[in-house]
This record gives structure tokens, sequence and C-alpha cells, in this order.
């Protein structure tokens, strides 16, 4: 995993990132093809070895494996689907920037 993700590193998880359950992650992964994937969680370790095992997105199951690009947690389901969306809408050199990010998340107010 990454250390772009939007949160304090934790050393007591396997990935160093400790995402509470009722919190929701909007995550980009960066496929096998150089491509990216923009999808939402509540579970980034899970959702990264569904990804990985091909039980994941339909887009990933061909593009394996993947890596975790970044993530950014965000108070609800609502909220992440409105990032996701915002999200997949821009041009895919927008999507990497952290800066652009933050403009993102303030649009919808999280």
């Amino acid at each position: 995993m990454t250390a772009l993700c939007k949160q304090p590193f934790d050393h007591t998880t396997s990935s160093g990132y400790n995402h509470g359950m009722s919190n929701w992650i909007v995550y980009l992964l960066r496929c096998a093809d150089n491509t990216l994937y923009c999808g939402i969680t509540n579970d980034i370790e899970r959702r990264l070895k569904q990804h990985n095992n091909g039980s994941g997105a339909k887009y990933t199951r061909a593009r394996k494996p993947v890596s975790l690009e970044t993530c950014v947690d965000v108070a609800s389901q609502s909220d992440a689907l409105k990032l996701e969306i915002l999200v997949k809408k821009q041009k895919r050199n927008n999507k990497r920037s952290e800066e652009h990010t933050s403009e993102l998340q303030s649009r919808i107010r999280i």
C-alpha cells in the first residue's frame, strides 16, 4: 500500500492505516496496464484483496495486479459516492493530484 492515504499512519494494522468501519473511503487503484480505477469502500484492505483475486470490479479483473495509488477518508457513503463521481469525471492527469482532490472534496463539503 502507499503512504498517500489521507489518514495518519498506524503501525498497529498490517497496512499501516486504521480505517474505521463507520467511515467510507474513496480510493484510486493503479492497474497492471497503467490505467486508473476509482471506487469506494468501508474496508480498503478487504477491497484491495478482492480486486487482486478477481472478485472485485469487472474493470480490474482483466487488469490484475492492482496497487493502491491513493485513498481519502470521507464521513458518509453519500459523500463517498459524490466524490467518486467527481473523480471519474476528471481527466486522468488530474486524478492523482492531491491539490485537485482537496478541491473536489471542498465542492461537496466533506
